[in-house]
């Protein structure tokens, strides 16, 4: 790493922001991070109470390759930095009940044997149906991220590439035909489908509207594996953080960015809303990209002012509950899904024009404590829910022990009576300890974030690859992105990935392509809490 003078100034302190910084700096960049709360992380942020310590974001460590990638660039490893941890199940799945009582649970283990095996016991056929599925979404992987991924964009060529032409027919299928679509061809047993259609959920969209080229997705938790980074996704925070500090990084909290300051067509650096200037040569914002085109930037300089908002998606809105829980729950794998038998009149809910808060929903529960002793006190359990719902920070803000707003805290009501009712566990009500939940408004008021939503710009077609927004502003040299709802989409790979393409750009690298690794250095083991 070699000093060269030049400055830069990231806005924001999630995981595209830092990650952002510690790659400047290790090309030599001067770097100050700006966060606006008191403690960087972002969307994947922490919380504790009681001793119960919950993630309040993040929670599937999907991609490896992705963050080994990030931390060769840095001349480490995950290995070095993170303890992880395989998953056994993958995940559970119920099924919702009929009439009344626990519904079926099905264990879906990692590995195309197992996933074949467990396919072909519910659905004569279905094994050897989902090898061939698999070996398509494999082959989409591969291509995604040796073609896609890696590539700003800021020219055409790599669409011109040879392995992409041999596609292009198959290419064209998949991103005009719905993934719920191309399941439902090949497999009969809603489980199954459910299973495969997940997949579009966490890239913010309905299975019913993302493209079938997200059957990549797949790949990951059938054929690759799941993993936990011990510590939680705090530990993956903490990583980056800390690498970034020892390359030099200048991080500060409690500096909320009041407006990007352009000069003469230049982004010359932030004012804080406390008054305070930082200039800089360059400017990277990992805030929602809404707020810092339509807030941060005069109309003038908005390369996606507010108009342009009017005709996208974002991802769905999110409930989260954090229950920290007496007793055990070996009802709950790590991760355990619930599906409701009417998907599709569950996505309606979420994304249709009379959208509301689903009930029963299809949902998400994380028991981290199942691999985690350091989350939750001896005797207890910690429980992470995710109720995908409109984004619509009208529908309230959440709080502890029951005091967010009321249409709130009767959707966590329902989804920890459904929890009960449908996994068997009928005192679930009566052993909560600790409850706090978050909703839209807290998301649209804490994060800034456009309509409240999750994730960021969901994966439809026309919000996917080139017709993303970019990784720098059009209007204001020297103004650059990164982050969930930028080049090259969602979720913490896609994050490391945006922040490598600020890299590309600045270096004038314009290849489809990761950055070449340098060679592998010596380092010193991870400081004592890490991971």
């Amino acid at each position: 790493m070699t000093r060269h003078g030049r400055t830069s100034l990231v806005i924001g302190g999630g995981i595209a922001g830092l990650s952002t910084a510690a790659l400047l700096a290790e090309e030599g960049y001067e770097v100050v991070l700006l966060e606006g709360r008191p403690e960087v992380g972002g969307r994947a942020g922490s919380w504790e109470r009681d001793g119960f310590r919950f993630d309040t974001g993040p929670s599937w460590y999907l991609m490896p390759e992705v963050f080994d990638h990030f931390f060769r660039l840095l001349g480490t490893t995950s290995e070095a930095e993170l303890d992880l941890v395989p998953l056994t199940p993958a995940y559970r799945v119920y099924s919702e009940p009929e009439p009344v009582g626990p519904g079926g649970a099905l264990d879906v283990v990692s590995g195309r044997e197992s996933a074949m095996a467990l396919f072909e016991s519910i659905e004569p056929g279905a094994g050897a149906r989902l090898e061939t599925y698999l070996d398509s979404a494999g082959d989409a992987y591969d291509l995604a991220v040796s073609r896609f991924l890696y590539d700003s964009y800021e020219s055409l060529a790599g669409l011109r590439d040879p392995a992409v032409l041999r596609r292009i027919g198959r290419l064209a299928s998949l991103l005009t035909v719905p993934l719920a679509s191309r399941i439902e061809k090949r497999f009969t047993d809603t489980r199954l489908r459910q299973i495969l259609g997940y997949a579009g959920v966490f890239l913010g969209g309905s299975p019913y509207d993302l493209p079938s080229l997200y059957h990549l997705m797949s790949h990951l938790d059938l054929d690759d594996g799941v993993r936990y980074p011990r510590g939680g996704f705090t530990a993956l925070i903490a990583a980056i953080e800390r690498l970034a500090r020892e390359r030099g990084v200048r991080v500060e909290t409690d500096a909320e960015v009041d407006r990007i300051e352009v000069t003469s067509g230049r982004a010359t650096g932030a004012v804080t809303t406390d008054g305070r200037h930082f200039t800089a040569d360059l400017v990277v914002s990992t805030a929602d990209l809404h707020h810092t085109e339509t807030r941060l930037l005069p109309e003038a300089s908005q390369t996606y002012p507010e108009k342009w908002w009017r005709r996208k998606t974002p991802s769905y809105g999110a409930l989260l509950v954090l229950l920290g829980v007496r007793g055990e729950l070996p009802q709950l794998a790590h991760h355990t899904l619930l599906f409701t038998e009417d998907w599709r009149a569950n996505f309606a809910d979420i994304f249709g024009p009379d959208a509301r808060i689903p009930d029963p929903a299809s949902l998400y529960v994380c028991r981290p404590s199942a691999t985690d002793d350091t989350v939750a006190p001896e005797g207890h359990e910690n429980l992470f829910v995710l109720v995908p719902i409109p984004a619509k920070p009208g529908l309230g803000r959440g709080g502890t022990d029951g005091t967010g707003d009321d249409t709130i805290e009767r959707a966590a009501d329902a989804a920890i009576a459904q929890i009960a009712s449908w996994c068997g566990i009928p005192d679930l009500q009566e052993r909560i300890v600790v409850r706090r939940t978050i909703a839209p408004g807290d998301f649209a008021s804490d994060l800034h974030v456009w309509r409240g939503n999750a994730l960021g710009l969901a994966h439809t077609l026309g919000q996917s690859a080139l017709f993303r927004p970019r990784n720098a502003s059009a209007k204001v040299e020297g103004l650059y992105y990164a982050g969930s709802s930028v080049l090259p989409g969602i979720g913490l790979p896609m994050c490391l990935i945006s922040a490598e393409l600020v890299l590309k750009r600045l270096r004038g690298d314009r290849s489809a392509g990761p950055l070449p690794e340098p060679l592998p250095r010596e380092r010193s083991a991870p400081q004592t809490g890490t991971a």
